[in-house]
């Protein structure tokens, strides 16, 4: 396995903790609870910056770009479905962020939307990354020589440092682990 496709996927393993911890804290979600839009506040804060600005932002910039580039057309096909689930998981969070963003605890309809909204989320991320750990990968591991690999894996490093910061990894694992703490999921 290419160091690319190791980083992405080991980034999945953490994103699906995420979500199973999501769907703990959705689960255990009631009307009236205080705390409750500043966790929601966390997890979208949490799949913004790490799922999203983090983790696709590798995919599509360098992955996709790259694939792009040996022969995988831009606008059809896995790269066009990759970018679009991308696309609908950012909706879904802004919908989340929007709910987080309220005063005062959760109405009936606020609960019935953030159910809603991260139940989707929640199923549309796991399909979209087994697709890509089964499918797309795979293939780009085939279809890109490994000078083009050994690029991208040094590009990740570049892009981990110059546009998301020294430290952005540690301070989002840990922000991760926090609300994995509060919301552990069960054990499989």
């Amino acid at each position: 396995m290419s160091q690319v496709v190791d980083t992405l996927m080991r980034e999945h393993r953490f994103i699906e903790e995420l979500l199973s911890s999501l769907e703990v804290f959705v689960d255990q979600l009631e009307v009236d609870q205080q705390e409750a839009r500043k966790t929601i506040a966390d997890f979208a804060e949490f799949f913004r910056e790490f799922a999203d600005r983090w983790h696709h932002g590798k995919e599509e910039d360098q992955l996709f770009a790259a694939l792009g580039d040996h022969g995988f057309p831009r606008d059809a096909g896995p790269l066009l479905v990759m970018v679009g689930e991308h696309n609908i998981g950012r909706q879904r969070i802004k919908e989340l962020g929007a709910i987080a963003s309220g005063e005062g605890p959760l109405s009936e309809e606020e609960l019935r939307q953030t159910r809603a909204s991260a139940g989707a989320f929640i199923s549309m991320l796991r399909m979209h990354i087994q697709k890509e750990d089964a499918i797309l990968f795979p293939a780009a591991e085939r279809a890109l020589p490994p000078e083009v690999l050994d690029e991208l894996a040094s590009g990740f490093d570049d892009f981990e440092h110059t546009v998301m910061g020294d430290g952005a990894y540690e301070r989002l694992h840990a922000f991760g682990e926090r609300l994995i703490d509060e919301f552990p999921p069960p054990i499989a």
